[in-house]
């Protein structure tokens, strides 16, 4: 069981005491950092201020990470991507076979 310690953070230039395991201190200390770019920056595009900024901070950011959680292309995907390659090479070949009886 880990021991928990204090950690100051600085997050839209208020400061913040959180509990942090110290062998978790400095992901969290990039946590911080990171969420402290982003909210600069939402608040530099939207105007934004206090709470609505840490809303629409946290729906961005939920929004990416529910963005990369979706399925992209997997490998069970590849079987009928490779029968729709081949069909459509036997297609051009059909067609550029006909294509040498012009020349």
């Amino acid at each position: 069981m880990s021991v928990h310690s204090t950690l100051d953070i600085k997050l839209n230039g208020r400061e913040f005491r959180v509990a942090c395991p110290p062998e978790e201190r400095e992901s969290l200390l990039a946590a911080a950092a990171f969420l402290d770019a982003r909210m600069a920056e939402i608040a530099r595009q939207t105007k934004s201020t206090g709470e609505r900024l840490a809303v629409m901070t946290a729906l961005n950011l939920a929004h990416e990470l529910t963005s990369l959680k979706q399925p992209q292309t997997s490998l069970d995907d590849v079987p009928d991507f490779r029968r729709r390659i081949l069909a459509m090479e036997a297609r051009l070949d059909e067609a550029l076979a006909h294509q040498e009886d012009l020349f």
